[in-house]
């Protein structure tokens, strides 16, 4: 009887120099075991900072003639949509996870009339003097007097598009100046 030889065993592919992962940002409300936690300020130095944020509401142009010329059913649109932005930034630790209540010591809401869009443009101005910096109120800010804008005027035109929300500019702080490209 013949006997049967074995095939040679293959040889197993060693395994090369393992490649290095990509360096990833450090995400500042994450910590070393990846749980989320509010980030300590305390050694901060307090320092005036500033945000602006933008956001635009999209409308029919006999929608914004009506807002413009004030003949809106729920009344002052604008003036409402100020105020909302006003409070909304003042309350946005409440609302972000994570987000340090602020001694906020200036909110200020601009609405444009914008007949190219057609529609309003919302800028939110914020201002502190503290540890940490105030982009997420300034966003917030503007978020919240676009949604009011929306809200007190769905009942003329519910197709209306909140958009381009983002922050413009901010400065202060350890990461200096921020501004937006146009």
């Amino acid at each position: 009887m013949a006997r049967k030889v074995a095939a040679p065993a293959k040889a197993k592919p060693r395994p090369g120099p393992k490649a290095k992962p990509a360096a990833r940002p450090k995400l500042s409300h994450i910590d070393s075991r990846g749980q989320a936690h509010m980030v300590d300020v305390s050694a901060k130095s307090q320092t005036e900072r500033i945000a602006k944020a933008e956001g635009k509401v999209i409308m029919r142009k006999e929608t914004l003639d009506l807002v413009i010329e004030g003949n809106a059913l729920k009344g002052d649109v604008l003036g409402a949509a100020r105020l909302a932005g006003i409070m909304a930034a003042k309350h946005t630790h409440g609302l972000i996870p994570l987000c340090h209540p602020l001694p906020i010591t200036k909110v200020q809401i601009d609405i444009f009339p914008e007949h190219g869009l057609p529609g309003f443009l919302v800028q939110s101005t914020v201002k502190v003097t503290g540890q940490t910096g105030v982009e997420m109120e300034a966003l917030v800010a503007a978020s919240i007097a676009c949604l009011t804008i929306y809200d007190m005027v769905k009942a003329v035109e519910r197709g209306m598009r909140i958009e381009g929300i983002r922050v413009l500019e901010k400065s202060g702080g350890k990461s200096g100046t921020y501004k937006a490209e146009a």
